[in-house]
């Protein structure tokens, strides 16, 4: 007994050390060992490094303007590099939509989405038609774009800021007050009963207020009476209550916050406020992740961003986008990096690019105005969906090749992930839902039996990083011809198929990549 165990582990010892040893990426299966139950074959996978995979919370995020139509998911540019026209949306993995709260709210207890003839539902449905889920900010504060926040509201008594009375239109209201909270809250309510779908939406931006809704330039009371002491005090009793409200009603969605370094603060240029970090850190606390609106803007995205963003790579996912708008907007040639030439939006993308590589960033945008210079400059298009985000694949399978029905065989499987950012399995929403799983498939590539990895965990795969790891299987099927498949599943959808592998390798209709035959004995 004790020499067969000895074998064993001699066995498996040197199938580690074999795995260890190789690198190679090429499509190949070669014969290792018998053990006596089983016979094992390695299988290479070969890495495919071109193909868009649409992943959740990964990829390109093409926006849409509030005032855009379905026919907008379609928009194509000409691409030089390809000598052709393409459709934007063939690159994308998400479609963003930010608009106010009067758009999808206009009256008490009437919401957009329920009308199919309004533009804003269409929008949604044109997203999903073309299979692509939806993300959204929802925006109240009306200094800048006009009146956000439904009229309704006003008319019920909630307080609010004026700017500048020559625009009676362009009220803003106090985030504290009961009558605002009160319908706002019932929004959401309603609004998560709709969206709290992981099929249909990809995040939610889930602070909302402030300028753009970007998280800054808040305003609690008239600034001409405010009061520093009142001012952080009640611009943390109001990002608790925003946070608490979202993180209760979408928790099925990944919920992002910008990281700003003034969050929830009067101001929108000043140095990093005091409590900003404690902030975020209480919204990340109750599952929040991270997006910042101004990567590229150099005089803006500085050193505490940076400092930021590198304390919770790969714990939490960052979501970017562009703080230039190059299309006749924004002055971007007078940005301090001094690496911006006018007429030259081009330099702006490969700024975004690089400060995007250095934050480890997940998703990337395809912002409106902007999208066409970027399919000018269709290297970087095509060297984010290779090197960004997250983009993993089995480099090294070893499996059984002939193995005896109800006998344990071992399953050997090294990963890798090829971009700079991670699978962000660990966020609350998803609570290590993805799991790897082999399955065996019968003649026509129906699943007879599958073995789901639950010590593999994708989240702490970082590029460069080969994990193995090793799963005992027992085949509890009729003799007979099978074919061993792998996948990502989602364990709480039946073990389905759920994240797309950069492989080249076969798959199936369901999402499962072929790997080799088996012999059941």
């Amino acid at each position: 007994m004790s020499e067969k165990l000895n074998l064993n582990k001699i066995i498996k010892a040197v199938l580690i050390a074999l795995l260890c040893s190789s690198v190679m990426m090429t499509s190949s299966a070669n014969k290792l060992f018998d053990d006596g139950s089983a016979t094992y074959i390695s299988v290479t996978p070969k890495y495919d490094s071109k193909t868009v995979l649409r992943n959740p919370l990964n990829g390109w995020v093409m926006y849409a303007a509030r005032s855009a139509d379905e026919s907008y998911w379609d928009t194509e540019y000409f691409v030089p590099e390809l000598g052709k026209k393409v459709k934007v949306i063939d690159y994308a993995a998400a479609c963003y939509i930010r608009t106010s709260w009067a758009s999808l709210n206009p009256k008490d207890g009437v919401y957009a989405w329920n009308n199919p003839n309004s533009r804003i539902a269409k929008l949604i449905k044109g997203a999903e038609k073309r299979g692509l889920p939806v993300a959204f900010r929802v925006v109240v504060d009306g200094r800048d774009q006009g009146q956000n926040t439904p009229a309704f509201v006003f008319d019920a008594g909630a307080k609010f800021y004026l700017e500048n009375p020559e625009n009676p239109n362009r009220q803003t209201p106090y985030p504290q007050d009961p009558i605002f909270r009160k319908y706002y809250s019932k929004f959401i309510e309603a609004f998560a009963k709709e969206f709290n779908d992981p099929k249909r939406t990809s995040f939610i931006d889930a602070y909302g207020l402030g300028k753009w809704g970007e998280a800054h330039h808040v305003v609690y009371q008239d600034p001409k009476i405010a009061k520093p002491e009142d001012i952080e005090r009640t611009k943390e009793e109001v990002l608790d209550w925003v946070t608490d409200l979202y993180a209760r009603t979408f928790t099925k969605i990944p919920l992002v916050i910008n990281y700003h370094r003034l969050v929830g603060h009067p101001e929108s240029w000043a140095p990093a406020n005091h409590n900003s970090e404690r902030l975020l850190e209480k919204a990340i606390a109750k599952g929040y992740s991270l997006r910042h609106d101004a990567f590229g803007m150099t005089g803006y995205y500085q050193g505490w961003e940076k400092d930021f963003a590198k304390k919770w790579n790969f714990k939490r996912p960052i979501i970017m986008e562009g703080g230039w708008i190059t299309s006749k907007t924004h002055s971007y040639w007078i940005d301090p990096s001094g690496k911006y030439r006018k007429g030259h939006a081009e330099d702006v993308r490969k700024g975004e690019f690089e400060a995007s590589a250095e934050a480890h960033v997940n998703m990337m945008d395809f912002r409106v105005g902007d999208t066409e210079s970027w399919f000018k400059e269709f290297s970087l298009v095509q060297g984010f969906n290779a090197k960004g985000g997250y983009r993993l694949y089995p480099d090294e399978i070893n499996l059984p090749n002939q193995v005896k029905a109800n006998t344990t065989a071992t399953i050997t499987h090294r990963w890798k992930n090829m971009g700079w950012g991670y699978f962000p399995n660990n966020i609350p929403q998803w609570n290590y839902k993805y799991k790897v799983a082999f399955a065996l498939l019968d003649g026509e590539n129906k699943v007879k039996q599958v073995f789901v990895d639950y010590q593999a965990e994708p989240s702490s795969w970082l590029k460069d990083n080969l994990m193995s790891y090793d799963l005992n299987t027992s085949v509890n099927l009729p003799a007979g011809k099978y074919h061993w498949a792998v996948a990502m599943v989602d364990t709480t959808q039946e073990n389905q198929p759920a994240i797309k592998l950069a492989v080249e390798e076969e798959v199936t209709l369901d999402g499962w990549v072929k790997l080799n035959e088996v012999q059941v004995q």
